[in-house]
């Protein structure tokens, strides 16, 4: 059943995602080559609390960390550890908050220091493909209009999305209906209503669209070693348009 969020509702959406995004913006200060993805996840996690906020990834399913930091051909899920980045990678960081029942989600791929131009086409794709997705976001709108226009941008461009995770609806959870693909046909899919909230999140390989886990059961790579990102915003559909929620 998918839930339509009252205006109450979604401002304190609004502070959840406030909360994700300086996150998000307090990382890619910290980004350096030699930093450690733990280190990244203190950070996070001691942020969030200071704001009266909850880390919503740790614990999740028995997830050990606040954040996911997927560095290079790993998608998504990435567990934070003692390992360094290094000069020339590209890490993606989900981050999610629970701020008095409501959720905030949101991703950011970033570079470490100069990477290749390859790496940096591969990032700018994804994000331009969220940002393509979420004008699609509104009233009257089906929900694969979003999907489509992520997946034309993207393999317009030479890569490819991710079809084992989606996005998908958010509010008081995390996970809520509908899944939103990152590839479908443009008219088809539920009616887009104001008041529906949606995590819309390309994942986009440079190659293959194919995918696996890890065998720590969380760390999703592709399958054929090729870099990928990740973009996410928390929107909410409203009459005169998409809102980024998880924004500052």
């Amino acid at each position: 059943m998918i839930i339509i969020k009252s205006a109450k509702e979604i401002e304190l959406m609004r502070r959840a995602g406030r909360i994700v995004a300086q996150v998000l913006q307090n990382i890619s200060e910290a980004i350096r080559p030699g930093i450690t993805t733990a280190q990244l996840d203190n950070l996070a996690r001691r942020f969030i609390k200071s704001q009266h906020a909850k880390p919503a990834f740790l614990d999740y399913h028995g997830f050990p960390a606040s954040i996911c930091t997927s560095v290079n051909e790993e998608v998504v899920h990435g567990i934070p550890s003692l390992r360094r980045l290094a000069e020339g990678d590209i890490v993606s960081v989900d981050v999610g908050a629970s701020y008095k029942g409501y959720f905030g989600d949101a991703a950011c791929t970033f570079p470490v220091g100069k990477i290749s131009p390859l790496a940096q086409k591969l990032i700018d794709v994804t994000k331009g493909s969220l940002l393509r997705g979420i004008k699609e976001a509104i009233p009257g709108k089906r929900l694969y209009d979003i999907s489509s226009a992520i997946q034309t941008f993207v393999e317009r461009q030479g890569f490819s999305v991710v079809r084992n995770y989606v996005g998908h609806g958010i509010g008081t959870s995390m996970h809520e209906e509908p899944q939103v693909p990152n590839f479908g046909t443009p008219g088809k899919g539920p009616l887009l209503q104001e008041g529906m909230v949606l995590a819309i999140e390309p994942m986009v390989n440079v190659g293959s669209w194919e995918v696996k886990t890890l065998k720590d059961q969380w760390t999703v790579v592709t399958k054929d070693g090729s870099l990928s990102a990740h973009f996410e915003h928390s929107v909410a559909i409203l009459k005169d348009g998409p809102e980024i929620l998880t924004t500052l």
